[in-house]
């Protein structure tokens, strides 16, 4: 995808220009996180890393984003509550994946005591690349669909200002103009709050779950700041920003977990939801005829949602899997092996995966695993901007997120809405890792 920025890009002395202008802009507008060195606390606190230059996107490939994106939540709805689906299409990881099994078992005791809440609250975010088509044209594919603990919503809608006055001291104000306006928190906040409204106790609160050492603390505050402070010790509303990763549990968390889900109040995510956003269940959703069952006599969401799969494979035991496998290990650089993780960094590229291949290809385990194509964007340069390290222009790909929001009190929808988004980018080195892992900056897109 060619660049407008090109020759501003080439101008080293104008680039450390606009980046001290840039970065004090970012931190005049709250674009922060806290400091590796110091994960608890504010009083020392720095820019998030982000992007000189707004990426361009092009227009058709972010309205068919947002246009798929309330199909996305009906989709998530439906599936948790399906627990025969659930139960079916986790048969065989749960056999190999302890943490998926210890969420499992918990869906399956509050379904077996009754599940007491009546309002569910969704706050999702599908992530997709822009796939290099044989033709040159790119193609809209899904990366994954976060159903938890969905973050940078807060930074995402602080970030049009910076880029805005970037694109203004160039006297890009027309080019400034195309900088979309973007408040993913108030929308999330808005989910929140309805769900809280649902309830139906005005002295209850919403309780958020963060992890003790939380350095992108402001990210959540701007959907806290969306929400009014009200007395009372009632929870209305659990808000889970951790929670999705097996090191975040012990005896004791796994317990308030279960206490949690077997509350009264609206779970962000309730346990069925955490589980619809497992990767073996996109797997299994790629499959003919299962969108179909899911959501009956809905055909343009159903095509709607398949234009954006991209190739997924099960690895469970057996001839498909083995297929599977023989496939990844005859064109490696084709294909990404995933387990049933979130949080980035965790998925396998290149020589790593056809050795964890091999090593698993006569084993079970492999059932905790899923195989997906390798989107493959096309590159673009863009200058890239970190706290203590130089303006760097590298060769970038970019990751589109459209955030979505639903509440369901009881059989009935009563919301379902996109509420933003959220671009990421990275240089083409790093096969894997976000924002909070080091590895992607922040962004806008650029429409074309």
């Amino acid at each position: 995808m060619a660049t407008n920025w090109g020759s501003l890009l080439q101008n080293e002395q104008q680039l450390e220009e606009l980046a001290r202008q840039a970065v004090d802009r970012a931190l005049a507008e709250g674009v922060l996180l806290r400091t590796s060195q110091e994960p608890s606390s504010s009083e020392v606190v720095s820019y998030a890393p982000f992007t000189l230059f707004p990426s361009l996107v092009p227009s058709a490939l972010l309205e068919q984003a947002y246009a798929v994106q309330m199909d996305f939540n009906l989709l998530v709805d439906a599936v948790s509550q399906n627990a025969a689906f659930l139960e079916q299409t986790l048969s065989s990881t749960i056999k190999q994946d302890d943490f998926t099994a210890r969420l499992f078992d918990i869906h399956k005791q509050v379904l077996k005591e009754g599940i007491a809440q009546t309002v569910f609250l969704g706050l999702n975010r599908s992530d997709y690349m822009f796939q290099r088509s044989t033709d040159g044209s790119p193609a809209l594919k899904q990366i994954e669909i976060n159903t938890i603990s969905a973050s940078f919503g807060g930074l995402a809608s602080r970030t049009p200002a910076v880029h805005r006055h970037v694109l203004s001291v160039l006297s890009k104000t027309k080019e400034a103009g195309k900088i979309l306006s973007n408040n993913p928190s108030k929308g999330l906040a808005l989910g929140i709050a309805k769900a809280w409204e649902l309830y139906g106790s005005t002295n209850a609160l919403v309780l958020l779950i963060a992890q003790e050492k939380e350095r992108n603390i402001f990210d959540q505050r701007a959907i806290e700041n969306e929400l009014l402070a009200r007395d009372g010790q009632e929870i209305a509303v659990v808000y889970f920003r951790d929670g999705y990763m097996p090191r975040q549990y012990s005896l004791q968390n796994w317990e308030a977990r279960l206490l949690l889900e077997r509350s009264c109040a609206a779970k962000c995510p309730d346990i069925a939801t955490q589980l619809a956003g497992t990767k073996k269940v996109q797997q299994e959703l790629s499959r003919p005829g299962m969108l179909e069952m899911l959501l009956p006599g809905q055909p343009e969401a159903v095509a709607r949602l398949r234009a954006t799969f991209a190739g997924l494979y099960s690895l469970d035991m057996g001839e498909e899997g083995d297929q599977a496998i023989a496939k990844a290990l005859a064109a490696p650089s084709r294909f990404v092996l995933k387990p049933q993780r979130e949080g980035g960094g965790n998925n396998l590229y290149g020589e790593e995966m056809v050795q964890a291949l091999k090593q698993l290809k006569d084993s079970e385990e492999r059932a905790s695993y899923i195989l997906m194509e390798k989107i493959e964007p096309e590159p673009f340069e863009n200058c890239l901007l970190r706290p203590g390290s130089p303006a760097q222009v590298v060769q970038c790909i970019s990751e589109l997120g459209i955030f979505g929001v639903y509440v369901r009190q009881e059989k009935t929808l009563v919301m379902n809405k996109h509420v933003g988004h959220l671009l990421r980018t990275k240089a083409i080195e790093h096969a894997d890792g976000g924002v909070a892992a080091g590895v992607a900056v922040l962004d806008n897109p650029y429409p074309v």
